[in-house]
Formats: structure tokens, sequence, C-alpha cells
């Protein structure tokens, strides 16, 4: 054994992990079919579940029998909201974001009133899916109408119908931040004020796999386990604990493979504490997998949002001020995260931008429409698109270049860390660096001079120029922040390492990977931490059992958060192993050097052992220290001292045919600083994966409800999610600004391209038509949209 020992740590690669371009260890798996999908998952006797849902927005139900169901060929049970009320309490909002904020009540299976359509009225159980499908139409619902409510300003009026009768108001909250001078008196010392309204489409995630979940009980134990397509099984448990009062202890929630998110998995949803319960009442395992039409209908939705933006200004093109009145689509329900989405943008309006004064208010409002939620960006794609066009406006009213206007207002790299007019600290960043490097690939004096000629000519298709300079906040958020901000949980994130007996490596993180190529990234940060190889580490996550502490994925903070968790628990395994090390080669701790996984004593390289050499040592405990426990293992809970801030420049030409309405993108460039980069193979898939997120909202992607509240793009025909031939090639950079907020010097990068991206193709388009008079064009930017503002501008001036 001691003969083995000696060659452990021999295989140590030659360079550092981070920084290298690393092809994804998942990959392999994932590509070759050899997943675990929560639909995947087959369990002896296990039952299936159908919901049915109402196919009206609004409506009292008189009367649910599931009866007849239960005569239908493979049914095992069906239960009604009603049935099942007594057991299953109200499914949570963990962000009330004021205190007089109005909360309603909401059922999983809705017992008196359904809100909108696809709100689940039954469910029934079967032996298989089919069955379970068939006898929806078996149960019986009587409806009687009652008014949908789909504008926001509508819904506000004194004799609006009423979302939620009992709370006398469709109004939620109102969530005021006013900072700086008064707005009032800042904008009346202004040469130019600019006012304009901007729309955030609602949007449809789509992942590839939709959501799923099975439970298995354990009726000796009264446990359960829950697998769940999800992005939070640590906040999930929690929630279903709540729900259906099972204790915690009692549920293990696991997140098996899971397909993409973008936010729509970051929830808890009725359909899985029903399915809890609906186990725990037939002692029997049940799955529910929903459709893709069931997916548009019940899945929370993204955005949904009008924006009043005002800006005031010196005629030298200095901002003086900005105001923001928002109205917010909550939907029917406030949701896990519902209230506070826009609450985060609330912070990023200002953006990397230097002003006196800022007023800022939110108004929740109530719709019968599917609730909103987190998607890709959450608050802060809204506030960068509205900044970065009301930016474009007034470069337009002053006669200025929007790269200059920018110029002269931006917080310069001299300045940091700076004190932002909303109350956040950017720690670091280099704007100046990003933008003269995206102008440079984009070509952009170039790009100009061709647009003036065909402007001259008064050419058909005219060329359109876009600029976004954005910031965001990451890495969700130190934990007594969020306690100011009404949010119920903390921003810290769990890691372990385990040092096995034979030298390999277990990292347990407390983050829940969807697609970010966290096994990957995971693994070269502790290998150069610990110095073993990259292929000796092992990523154990997404399991409450195996992974019994974590806040999960999303934000941006899975990186600085949960990566900063690991690289700190492997310092205590350093540390420790240093304490052993010293111990056998009989010297003090501190004439010890540690490189590349090897102890050497200082003036005596000869005198060495490994990190690996020194984890079986302990492992049999023959001769460690006296009182040493026989183990190198260490844990680590990290909260963030601060959010993190990536920024950027997105420059983006289009092609308008001002005939047609149709929209070419031509060229994309977009410089990136993302702080350090652990891995840029994956760093780049992020970024390709946003702009293609952020582009279709601006120019393809919207969920529509009819007069009646009906969703009219229910399906993926009528609902326009591109595919790569819609999108242009990508030309992306980096600048590296490390932060200074957390030992990695990481910033986040899961949702950079979808917060830059829109307002630069957008810009785009409405740069392209602005000598015929069109200031804005309504996302997402159709050619019938563009057609129509081309032909309404024309008639204005004629």
């Amino acid at each position: 054994m001691t003969d083995q020992s000696t060659d452990r740590g021999a295989g140590r690669r030659a360079e550092r992990e981070v920084g290298r371009g690393r092809l994804r260890k998942e990959d392999a798996r994932l590509i070759t079919g050899q997943t675990n999908w929560t639909d995947n998952i087959s369990v002896t006797g296990l039952l299936h579940l159908a919901f049915l849902r109402s196919p009206m927005a609004h409506a009292r139900i008189e009367r649910v029998d599931v009866s007849p169901a239960l005569e239908r060929p493979g049914v095992v049970a069906a239960f009604s909201g009603r049935d099942l009320a007594g057991a299953l309490g109200s499914l949570p909002c963990a962000w009330p974001v004021t205190e007089d904020i109005v909360l309603p009540d909401h059922p999983p299976v809705a017992v008196d009133e359904v809100r909108h359509a696809g709100d689940p009225v039954a469910v029934v159980v079967a032996r298989d899916r089919y069955a379970a499908a068939d006898a929806l139409e078996a149960v019986e619902v009587d409806y009687e109408p009652l008014p949908p409510v789909l504008d926001l300003e509508a819904a506000l009026a004194e004799d609006a119908p009423l979302v939620h009768a009992d709370k006398g108001t469709n109004r939620s909250y109102v969530w005021p931040l006013k900072t700086g001078e008064d707005y009032e008196t800042v904008k009346r010392r202004a040469d130019v004020v600019v006012t304009r309204r901007f729309h955030q489409q609602r949007l449809i995630a789509n992942a590839m796999e939709p959501r799923a979940v099975v439970v298995t009980p354990l009726a000796a134990s009264g446990e359960y386990t829950v697998y769940s397509a999800t992005q939070v099984p640590h906040i999930l448990r929690v929630m279903l604990a709540t729900v259906t009062g099972i204790p915690e202890q009692k549920l293990r929630v696991v997140a098996p493979d899971v397909g993409g998110g973008f936010g729509s998995k970051l929830q808890v949803y009725g359909e899985e504490a029903v399915a809890l319960e609906v186990a725990r009442r037939l002692g029997r395992p049940v799955k529910w997998t929903e459709t893709r039409s069931e997916g548009y209908l019940a899945t929370h939705q993204g955005r949904g949002m009008i924006q009043d933006i005002e800006v005031a200004a010196t005629r030298e093109g200095r901002l003086l001020g900005l105001k923001v009145d928002l109205l917010a689509d909550m939907g029917a329900y406030l949701m896990l995260v519902t209230p506070g989405i826009p609450i985060l943008g609330a912070f990023m309006y200002p953006a990397i931008y230097k002003m006196d004064a800022y007023d800022f208010t939110c108004t929740g409002v109530f719709t019968t429409k599917t609730p909103t939620d987190a998607y890709r960006g959450a608050g802060r794609p809204e506030a960068t698109f509205a900044i970065e066009r009301i930016m474009d406006e007034l470069a337009a009213e002053l006669g200025l270049d929007p790269v200059e206007l920018r110029r002269r207002n931006w917080i310069r790299h001299e300045e940091f860390p700076y004190d932002s007019i909303a109350g956040l600290t950017y720690d670091s960043g280099n704007y100046e660096a990003a933008t003269e490097k995206a102008l440079a690939l984009f070509g952009y004096d170039d790009l100009r001079a061709e647009q003036r000629k065909r402007n001259e000519r008064g050419d058909t298709v005219r060329l359109g120029i876009g600029v976004s300079t954005y910031t965001e906040m990451c890495g969700l958020a130190p934990s007594r922040v969020l306690r100011d901000l009404r949010y119920a949980a903390g921003g810290w994130e769990a890691a372990s390492i385990r040092m096995l007996p034979t030298g390999k490596v277990e990292v347990v993180t407390g983050t829940s990977p969807h697609g970010q190529g966290h096994v990957t990234s995971w693994s070269q940060i502790a290998a150069d931490v610990l110095g073993v190889p990259f292929e000796d580490i092992e990523v154990v996550h997404g399991d409450t059992r195996a992974a019994p502490q974590g806040m999960d994925t999303y934000g941006s903070r899975s990186l600085v958060v949960g990566g900063s968790a690991v690289h700190h628990a492997a310092e205590k395994v350093v540390e420790k192993a240093r304490r052993v090390a010293a111990h056998l080669l009989e010297a003090d701790e501190n004439d010890l050097d540690f490189t590349d996984g090897v102890f050497t004593v200082k003036g005596s390289p000869e005198a060495r052992r490994t990190i690996q050499e020194i984890a079986f040592e302990t492992f049999t405990s023959h001769d460690v220290p006296d009182g040493m426990e026989p183990t190198l293992n260490a844990d680590q809970v990290t909260d963030p001292e601060n959010f993190s801030y990536p920024h950027g420049t997105h420059l983006c030409a289009v092609e308008v045919d001002t005939e047609t309405g149709q929209t070419r993108i031509r060229s994309y460039v977009c410089v990136d600083d993302v702080g350090r980069v652990i891995n840029p193979v994956i760093v780049e898939g992020q970024v390709h994966g946003g702009l293609a997120q952020g582009i279709a909202q601006a120019l393809y992607e919207e969920a529509v409800y009819d007069d009646e509240g009906n969703l009219v793009t229910g399906t993926m025909a009528d609902y326009l999610v591109p595919v790569a031939g819609d999108l242009p090639e990508f030309v992306t950079e980096r600048t590296e600004t490390p932060a200074t907020s957390n030992p990695l010097g990481v910033k986040g990068v899961g949702e950079s391209g979808t917060i830059a991206s829109t307002p630069a193709v957008v810009g785009a388009v409405v740069d392209a038509l602005r000598p015929l008079g069109v200031n804005d064009v309504t996302m997402p930017c159709t050619p019938e949209r563009v057609w129509r503002a081309v032909r309404s501008a024309k008639e204005a001036s004629a």
C-alpha cells in the first residue's frame, strides 16, 4: 500500500486549469443519450397525473364533478381543488417587496375561481399518461364567466373588474426608490427633457426539457423522494414542506439532468405539490410531465411591463436626472419571486452613467394572465433596454453620435470603486476599453459612412446601427441586502471538498446546474487550488441528500458565490493537508511551500509530499498529528460581500427593407467583461445563448392574448422561437477587469448576452428608420410592425 501511495499525484497537469478552454465533462453523457431526465424515471407501480385546465381566463367555478372520470379505463383516482384544499396550503411567494403588498392565496388547484387560462381545476390519476389525459374530458365543470382583466392601465381604474375580488384592488404594490437630488428640481435646470414609453412584451421560456415531476413514497418511514426538473432543489424542498405539511427531514428533492430553465424552473409549481399529495394519499409513486401546449399556459412567463422613461440633460449632453415609472404585470398570482423581478431592475436603470437625480416607481398589477416571474436576466434586461433606448433618443434630440453621448456620461475606469446613484457600489470596470475594442472590431466609422451614403441616396433598404453599453448585477447577493429588500431567503452558497483515500476528489456544491457547465468549471477551480488533476475530480450536485446545503442556481450567482465557496473549501483542505505534511516531513508548517499539489520544505526540495499522498496517509491515520481527525475534508458556506458587475459593449448593424419591413442582422459584435474567465469555451457558449434570447425578444418572440384572455400564441407554430438560420455570425471578444469582491475575480456571464443584445438590435432598427421619422418600434420588431411604423411616419409627414 505504501508503494502504491508514492505515485499519487504523478499525473498532474502542466498548466493552470483556470482560464483553460476545457471541453465540458458533462457533454459526452448528454450527447450520447445517457441522461436521466425526470421523464425517463420509471419505478414499479408508477401512476400518471393529468391536469384539467380552465379554458377561460376568469370565471367562478360553480361545480366540479370528477366522478365520471373514475369510470374511465385505467383511472385510479381523481381530485378537484376542493378535494385537495384541506391538505395543501397556498403556493409560496418568497419576495413580498413592501409591507402592505396585496398577497392573494394561490391554491395549487383552483377551488372557487379560475384566474387565467390554464389554471388547473382537477387532476386525474391513471395507470398510464394516455389514460389520464383521455379521462380529463369526462370531468364535468360548470363555469360562470367573469370579466377578464388584461390591460395594465385599465386594471387600475376605479371601476375595473377585479382579479381577486376579496382584495378590493388590482394593485399589488407600489415600490419607490428616489436617490440623489430631487428629480423635479433637477429637471427645471435641464436644457433638454426626453420622454418615451416602451413596452416589454411577455415571453415564454421554451426550455428544451418540459417541466416534470416524479414522487416516490416510502410508506414505512413516511419519507418521499421528489424528482423534479427544477433549478432550485433546496428551495423546493423547503417550500414543499411548507405547502404540504410534510416534515422537511422526510423530503428528499433531486434535480436529475435538467434540460434548460432560463428562469422558468426557478419556481415552486402547483403540479409538484399536487404530485406529492397524491403520492401521500395513494401510497404509490406518481409522475407528471407537461405537454408543450400545457407549458405555454401554465409555466410562468417573463417580462410584461410598460415603461415610462424620462431623462433630463444639458445641451452638451450631460445627464442630470432619470425618472422611471413602471407598470409591471404580475399575472393572476404572485409566485415565488414575482413581485421582486422588476425591483431587481430598479438598481440598474442608471446603468453605467453618472447623474444627479434618480426617481423610480414600480406598480405591480394583477391581470387574468399566466403569472410572470423570472426569465433570463430577471429585471436587468428591462432596465438596460429602457436606459439604452432613451440614451439613443437623447442623442438624436441633441444631434450627437450615440457613442459620443455615452462617453460623456459613463463612469470612467479611474473612478472605481464607484457608488452609483441607485445605491450600488460598482467595484471594478473599464467601459472605455470594452467600447474601443468593440468599435474597432465592428468597423463603426466605416458603417456610419455607408449609412450616410444610403440615406442620401434614399435607398429602399436602410442600414441601422445599434449601441448597447451595459452593466448588470450578478451574484445574488449579500444576505443582509436581501433582508433589506424583504427577500425571504439568503444569498449564501455552500460547498464541500471530500479528499478520498485514493487521492481522488469529490466536490459537493449547493448550486444546481441545468446546462451551465458547473461540473467542468468547479473541477477546474478545485484542481488549481488542490493541485490535483482535473480528471481526478467529480462534482456532486442537485440532490438534497448528497448536497444537503444550498441556495441553487439563478441570477448568474453560481460561479460568483458557489464557485467562491468551492475555492474556499479547497483552501481549507490544503491547510489541513499542510498540517499533516509538516508532521510527516518533520518541519514547521510555515517552512512548507505548496505548489501544484506538492508540499516541499523550503531549502530542501527533495523533502516532498503530494496532497494525494497525504490524503492516503490521513485515511490510514497511522502517523498524523495528535488530535487530528482522519480526514482532509472541508466545508464552506460563503455569503458574498457584494453583487458582481459584468459589463460590455454590444454593437449591431441591421438592414431594414422599408417596403416589406423585413429586418436582417448584418453584423453583431460584442465585447464583454465578465472578470476573470474560468473557461473561455463555456463563457463563449453562454454569451451565444444569451444573444439568441435577447435577439429573440427584439425580433421574434411574444406571448399574445386575445380580448377574452386566451393565449393565441400557445404553440411553437404561433410563438416564434428563432433557429440557427435566423441568427447572424457573432463576433465575441472580452476585456478583463477582475472583480474585487470574491477570491476568483469573477463576475458572472449567464445573462449578459440577453441583457445587452435586445436594445442593440431594436436601437439598430430604429436607427435605420429614424431618417423616415420613426423613433420607436414596439417589440418584437416583426416585418408587419416595422412596415406599419414606416407607413405611419410617412402619413404623419404628408
